[in-house]
Formats: C-alpha cells, structure tokens, sequence
C-alpha cells in the first residue's frame, strides 16, 4: 500500500507542494502581524521604510535562493535539494519565533527566503518533470494552492493570536513565526519516500532508475507499458542530442535559439509580481486601514482574512480545468479582469476624502458605505481573477518551456527575477500608498494590460505538449495553433525514428 501512495502521481505532486504552504505560511502571517498592536509596540512601531524592509528580507534571500537553487538541483537531485531547503526553513522560523529585535528577526526572514526561493523554483520543476502531459498544469498548479492554503491558514492562526494580551503579548506573533516550521519538517520527513524525478535520473546516467520510476508513477509497474516506453525514448533521444553537441549546459541559455525562451520565462514571472497581487498579499491590512472599512484592528484583519480564504477557493478552478481552457487564454482572460477592478478599486478611491490621520498618514473617507463596500468586493474579485489564472499559471508556465539541459537554470534564473521585483515591490509599496494613494491601482492595472498584450503577442500555447516537444512549439508562430499530432511526428523524425501512430494513439487512451 505504502509503495502505491508514494508512486502514485497526484500524491507526489501535492506533497511536493507542502513547500508551497511554507511560503503560505510566512506571507500570511507576517501580513498580518505587521497591522497589530503588539508587533508595533514590541518592534517600537516601526515606520513604513522598515515595514518595507522587514517584509522585503524574506524576498531577498528569496532572490539568493532561487538564482542558485539550479546548481544544487542538477548535482544532488531535485528530491534532496528541496529537503535541504526545508532543513534551512526550520531554522529561519526559529530565529523568527525567537527575535529580541528586528535584527534577528531580519535575520530569520532572510533564511526563510533563501528556503523559498529554492522550493519555488525546484517543486515545479520537480512536479512538471514526474506528471504526464495531460496533467502537468494541474499537478504543477497545486503549488499555487498550497500557497494559498498556507497563507490563509497562518493568517487565522495569527488572527487568533492577536487577542493575546499582558505580559506575555509577544506571543501574538511568536506563536505564528513558530508554527511555520511544521510543515517544513514534515516535507523533510516525508520526501525521504517519494522517488526521484526521473527525468533527473536520466540525465545524470541512471536510465534504469528513470526507467523503473517512469514505469511506477506512469505503468503501473510495468517498464513495457506504451506511455513509459514513448518517454523514455523520447528522453534518450534529447540527451543523446545533447551529447552529440557537446552542449555547456548552463551556457546553452544564452544561445539564440533558447535566449528568448529565457527572456520569456522571466518576463512572465516579472509580469505575475506587477498584477498588484503583492498589494493585497502583503499589505492587505495597510490597505483597508487606509481605506477606513472597519473600525477596529479586529474589523480590518477579518476583511483582508476573507481575501485569503478567496484565493483558496478559487484557486480550485484553475487545478481542475487548467489542462482544458490552455495556458494563453487563461493568462490573457486573468490580466484584463484583474486591469478592470484594480481601475475599479482605484477610481473609487479617487473619489474620496483624503487626509492626514493622526499619525501624519494618508487615509481616504470614502463617503458612503456602498462605495467602500464596492472597493471592497473589487479587491475579493481582483484575487479571485489571479488566484484562478496568473497565480498557478506563474509557476506553470516557465516550468514547462525549457530543454532538460538547460531546465534547472532557466526556471531558477525565472524564479529569482520573480523575487527580485517582489523585493522591491515590498519595499515601494507602503511607500506609493502615502506617495500616489489612488494612482498606485491605477498603475498596476496598466500593467495588466500590458502583460495581457505581451501574453497574445509573444507565448504560445503549451498545453497538452510533452517537455520534449517544447523546442518545437517555440520554433512557430506563437499566435498559431498547432496539432499535436504534427509536432509529435516532427520529433520523431528529429530523433531519426518514424511517427508511431498506433503507439501514440495508445498512451493518449491510458492517460
């Protein structure tokens, strides 16, 4: 039984996906702590500079460990680098739990970073390399979702928290820091019997590895299934090829034919920070204690809390029918719904009162209950659009596109550029909410037009392609549909064998 579960593919993916609820875990708690009393009088209420900076600590050891989570990944295996990283997780929520100051809590937000940077580059790299091709934008979207899942449940964790009052206060966020270690260590614990990417294994020479995994997660045990026998030989092919060329691996990526491959990948993780997402994420407090919905501490975490419980559910939609709607429409449909009620927020704003409270900060009296009422529902439906079409489709996407001898380093090189502008977004962020007010939703919905008219321009679909397949979909017009039946006996033919229809027509029947 035990075997069964852990080669089953669903499984593999989603406990893969327990990092995701690490990361979760640390956005959802410290967007929240930051609003509270208790942290504002234990960290000697810290002004919007070093606001920004705290949060900003956890993104910038993201950017280490993403940028260089690739060399580990291709030596040591995706499976043992992202137990490592859940190790070093550990530690940051310890230091967390056990700041004195900002200094050591600074210090821990950083280790924590450098941990999610690494699992967020190697878990869809690890999910896309072990799901079929039918399946992978779903398994892969599973680590948006546990995202979610993570934010919203140490938000409500740190919900709870905050009525904790007297002499021992600090607990209000102690409590909330400490708790993130758990799912680290179970990830730990639990990855020691989940098998290798197989794809990994070929590439380091371990084909019989591959091969008897291959056959676990896609044959039921059986090397001579029709599907395992088509993945390895496509697999041999490409590395084949790759030896033949003598290929440098890590330089590949800037030769001409993946360059802009490349360039693709990270735009596409560039453009998923400047939805605005990171507003709401992180600042969700700041924003409606600046837009006076509620009247208390309690009111205005209970308000930015439902965001999160949003960006769970609707998150679902995009696991199950992913696969179907495709991966261009998707983005292009999610940019222009998020453009639409990030103008709708703004322009509400606008027409408010604004004025100087009593700590010389910006507020806006938006002079009626419906109007805050509606910048509200336009901020649940903002993150119901992400949640459902950019949030997994941003980790998706670059997973996906990328040779296997190049792979590792081209999603690392994507996913750091994610955290380099989630860095500085977290430091201008509280900074343009005192500065544009208003215009900062302004901005970030002409953002999302513009990433919705670089999505129609420039990326092609790719769902339903294997990740060999890949070289081909990106050598047409990105704005044309291809058949896959077409691309599928062109890599045939690259690889110096003959379509094989009856085989092929046969592992689309079993998947």
């Amino acid at each position: 039984m035990g075997r069964s579960i852990t080669n089953n593919v669903y499984v593999i993916g989603s406990f893969a996906a327990i990092a995701g609820i690490m990361f979760g875990f640390d956005i959802g708690s410290n967007s929240g702590i930051i609003g509270t009393s208790q942290f504002k009088d234990y960290f000697h209420n810290p002004d919007d500079l070093l606001k920004g900076g705290i949060n900003g600590a956890l993104s910038a050891g993201c950017f280490v460990g993403a940028l260089f989570a690739g060399f580990p990944a291709d030596r040591y295996s995706r499976k043992f680098t992202l137990m490592g990283a859940s190790l070093l997780f550990v530690v940051g929520s310890v230091f967390q739990a056990a700041s004195n100051g900002v200094p050591l809590l600074v210090v821990g937000r950083v280790v924590n970073g450098i941990s999610v940077g690494i699992t967020s580059m190697v878990v869809p790299l690890y999910q896309s390399e072990i799901a079929p091709k039918e399946i992978r934008g779903r398994i892969v979207a599973v680590q948006q979702w546990a995202i979610t899942w993570g934010i919203m449940i140490s938000f409500w964790i740190q919900y709870g928290a905050q009525f904790i009052r007297g002499s021992n206060y600090t607990a209000a966020f102690r409590i909330p820091w400490g708790v993130q270690a758990i799912p680290a260590a179970i990830l730990f614990i639990g990855m020691f019997f989940f098998p290798h990417s197989p794809r990994w294994l070929a590439d380091v020479g371990r084909m019989d590895d591959a091969i008897k995994v291959l056959a676990d997660i896609h044959g039921n045990g059986d090397v001579n299934h029709p599907r395992v026998r088509q993945e390895i030989e496509e697999i041999e092919a490409v590395i084949q090829f790759d030896r033949e060329q003598a290929s440098h691996r890590y330089t590949d990526i800037f030769k001409r034919q993946y360059a802009y491959r490349s360039f693709l990948g990270i735009a596409l993780q560039v453009w998923q920070q400047l939805t605005g997402m990171n507003i709401i994420m992180f600042y969700a407090v700041l924003l409606f204690e600046q837009a006076g919905t509620g009247d208390s501490q309690e009111a205005n975490l209970l308000a930015s809390g439902i965001s999160y419980v949003v960006n769970v559910v609707m998150t679902v939609p995009a696991i199950l029918y992913v696969d179907k709607w495709g991966r261009r429409n998707t983005m292009i449909f999610g940019a222009l719904s998020m453009s639409l009620f990030l103008w709708i927020v703004g322009g509400l704003m606008s027409t408010g009162h604004w004025y100087l409270d009593g700590e010389g900060k910006w507020s806006v009296d938006m002079g009626s209950k419906a109007k805050a009422n509606g910048m509200v529902a336009s901020v649940y439906l903002f993150v119901a659009s992400f949640a459902t079409t950019w949030g997994p489709l941003g980790w998706i996407y670059p997973a996906e596109i990328y040779p296997l001898r190049i792979r590792a380093i081209a999603v690392s090189l994507s996913t750091a550029a994610n955290w380099l502008f989630n860095w500085v977004l977290n430091f201008v962020v509280p900074y343009l909410m005192q500065r544009i007010r208003f215009g900062l939703y302004m901005l970030f919905a002409g953002f999302n037009f513009l990433m919705a008219v670089h999505v129609y321009l420039a990326y092609p679909e790719t769902k339903g392609f294997t990740l060999e397949e890949m070289d081909i979909v990106f050598e047409n017009n990105p704005r044309k549909k291809l058949d896959h039946a077409f691309v599928a006996d062109e890599l045939a033919r690259r690889n110096g064998g003959v379509p094989n229809d009856s085989v092929a027509g046969k592992a689309e029947e079993l998947a």
